[in-house]
């Protein structure tokens, strides 16, 4: 099947990086883009129908011009690159999308400001990681380089690796010089027999095809304690398994774990 792309694209200062990072990673999987812009419809409240569809009409024409320049500006002329603009909300658009044939990656941009981007990742792509059955590549705004050398994999037992699609995943990762270090935050003095060999167990299911190795932190800080795990360089990936809850409340009990994408370089891989 065809691997695609699928770039959330907000016109932000943060939309060139992001469509760089998904450009230089595509160099090694040779999938199409597809750029897809939600267009805000500013219309008075008692505006009719007619009139603001006309006024949604111009706002995506004029979105899509906008695309097609970025696109034009940052993505090689030899990779295919089809567009997605409209005023439907993206719980709508992407449920669409993902029903075509294709192996479908999301990749949607970080930001936040000041207490409130420790309390949520921001609110687009909070949404899509909550709502939308995909994989999804959450991207720190300071990055716009490909690097898949250490990929750090969060495991625990109330929240099972979804192996399908962590292996989708990495079918789309280069064999090469990648690491993957399989890992479990624990309380001091936590039993972690069954952990440990579940940890053990999937470093083996993935060793032929990359180098793997498993560990256990323990410690009272979850949030200091992952920073000792990774170190906040630009070759490192994490990877975490969504839950029943909000990203920001289910992993490692109180940990926030946009925490750690914003005070550092990494870029964060959330499995459906």
């Amino acid at each position: 099947m065809k691997k695609r792309f699928i770039i959330l694209i907000d016109f932000s200062e943060y939309s060139g990086n992001l469509l760089k990072y998904a450009c230089d990673w595509n160099k090694h999987v040779n999938a199409e883009l597809l750029l897809v812009h939600q267009t805000t419809v500013l219309a008075p409240v008692f505006t009719d129908y007619d009139r603001k569809k006309s006024i949604a009409e111009q706002g995506n024409d004029e979105a899509l011009q906008k695309l097609k320049a970025l696109a034009k500006r940052l993505i090689p002329p030899t990779v295919k690159v089809s567009y997605c603009v409209s005023e439907s909300n993206l719980e709508i658009t992407l449920p669409k999308l993902l029903e075509e044939a294709y192996e479908n990656l999301i990749f949607v941009g970080l930001k936040g400001t000041g207490f409130l981007k420790k309390i949520f990742i921001g609110s687009v792509a909070l949404e899509v990681i909550d709502n939308i059955k995909s994989i999804v590549v959450a991207m720190p705004r300071e990055i716009a380089t490909f690097s898949h050398e250490k990929i750090f994999v969060a495991v625990t037992e109330k929240h099972p690796l979804n192996l399908l699609e962590l292996n989708n995943f990495l079918e789309l990762i280069d064999k090469k010089n990648t690491r993957i270090t399989f890992f479990y935050l624990s309380k001091p003095n936590e039993k972690t027999i069954g952990t440990e060999k579940l940890l053990r167990d999937l470093s083996e299911l993935f060793a032929e095809r990359f180098t793997t190795t498993f560990a256990i932190y323990e410690g009272s800080n979850p949030f200091d304690d992952i920073k000792k795990v990774i170190n906040n360089k630009i070759d490192e990936m994490l990877i975490v398994q969504k839950g029943s809850r909000h990203l920001t409340d289910q992993l490692f009990r109180k940990f926030l774990i946009n925490e750690l994408v914003y005070e550092g370089q990494t870029p964060l891989v959330i499995l459906p």
